[in-house]
């Protein structure tokens, strides 16, 4: 079991362009659907927890992910898994790098990267959508959101602390109508 979740998240870390967010729908086609370690609703609900917590949403997803499915040693398996093969790259390309990086054959490859990696930060935030139903209020929540962040510089943080907050409220506001009836 831990060689297992260690090779998939080695795997994944090793071959996923874009960081953290791009390998969502990796972890989720090896973890919910080939593997069938835990449910599409599991693997939202610690999508959400790991990108609400702090630090790399890439380790955070390996921790919780790997907490699910063989507790604490499962997390350390899936993290070193998951940071090893980039962490090995990423020297390797920093030593090399510096050498090459006015080459224009270099340059084009990530100019080519680029639209592949929105792509695969793309398909996880809709596919999320569609299986937790959207409609038109969560939708324009998400939509004001996303408004807030990219284009008025509003922190993360504070949006996380405010929705925290207005689920809280709607729950006892709906606690409270139940308890009338």
């Amino acid at each position: 079991m831990y060689w297992k979740l260690f090779y998939i998240f080695a795997k994944i870390g090793a071959f996923t362009i874009g960081g953290g967010v791009a390998m969502i729908p990796l972890i989720e086609r090896e973890i919910v659907y080939k593997n069938k370690w835990m449910s599409d609703e599991d693997f939202i609900d610690i999508i959400s927890i790991a990108q609400s917590a702090p630090g790399l949403i890439a380790v955070n997803v390996s921790i919780f992910v790997g907490h699910k499915i063989a507790g604490i040693k499962g997390s350390i398996v899936a993290t070193v898994g998951s940071v090893m093969p980039p962490f090995i790259i990423i020297l390797l390309v920093a030593a090399v790098f510096t050498t090459f990086k006015d080459n224009e054959a270099v340059q084009a490859v990530f100019r080519g990267i680029r639209p592949a990696v929105v792509a695969l930060i793309a398909a996880p935030v809709i596919r999320m959508a569609v299986k937790n139903k959207l409609n038109w209020i969560t939708g324009t929540v998400a939509v004001a959101a996303a408004v807030l962040i990219a284009f008025l510089g509003i922190s993360p943080v504070w949006i996380i602390i405010a929705a925290i907050a207005a689920g809280i409220a709607i729950a006892a506001a709906n606690r409270r109508k139940e308890a009338d009836k």
